[in-house]
């Protein structure tokens, strides 16, 4: 039976490699801001020999979100799995000189709709469905503030929920994903050597075992 994956941050990166790997077996709900990005990775979910549902869409828009989960609701009547891999990359700065408008948008992306989420999606997901959040451990180092205590705080938020769905479900997973030339790594060590780094395809390929894990 054809399993439901929802996919926020599905454009690019992990989320992406995600994607194509698991289309074949899974019919991928992929959640974007980037249209043309989303295009790009149905047509390699197609070759592939699989579906996925586009969904350009915004998750920081309550709306929007509301929206998606309820129409996941109406058509399959539940997710299967749920990986979340969106994240806003806020310019390094020292702590001190935290732009407010990157400290706002780093807490909206990061934080509160990874809140929001949780909430919508819950329900979908039921008993028996998995939850699958990707840490990125740099709270605490130098000149990432923004970064750092948002992403720390969204793996803050999926521990409290790990906790609490022990015996209830849904499970969730928290793993950490090897460093990838990434948009995101591009913007925090620009002129890095990437040639030492995984690739999204071969990291996903690598943490598809521990996902599909009962």
């Amino acid at each position: 039976m054809t399993q439901i994956v929802l996919i926020t941050g599905a454009s690019r990166g992990l989320g992406a490699a995600l994607a194509r790997q698991l289309a074949p077996t899974n019919h991928i709900i992929a959640v974007a801001k980037t249209v043309g990005a989303l295009e790009e990775l149905d047509d390699a979910v197609q070759a592939a020999g699989g579906a996925a549902t586009l969904a350009p869409m915004d998750i920081t828009v309550d709306a929007a979100m509301q929206q998606l989960c309820r129409g996941i609701f109406d058509r399959w009547g539940k997710l299967d799995m749920w990986l979340h891999t969106a994240v806003h990359a806020a310019p390094l700065a020292p702590a001190g000189h935290i732009g407010p408008k990157d400290l706002t948008k780093s807490m909206t992306i990061n934080v509160e709709a990874t809140a929001r989420l949780i909430a919508y999606v819950s329900p979908l997901l039921g008993q028996t469905g998995k939850a699958v959040f990707f840490d990125d451990p740099r709270g605490g180092q130098q000149f990432f503030g923004a970064y750092g205590a948002t992403k720390a705080a969204q793996i803050a938020l999926a521990r409290s929920w790990q906790a609490e769905t022990v015996k209830t479900g849904p499970r969730v997973q928290i793993l950490t994903p090897a460093p990838m030339p990434t948009a995101t790594r591009a913007r925090f060590y620009p002129g890095e050597d990437r040639s030492t780094l995984t690739e999204p395809t071969a990291e996903a390929a690598r943490l598809l075992p521990q996902i599909l894990a009962d």
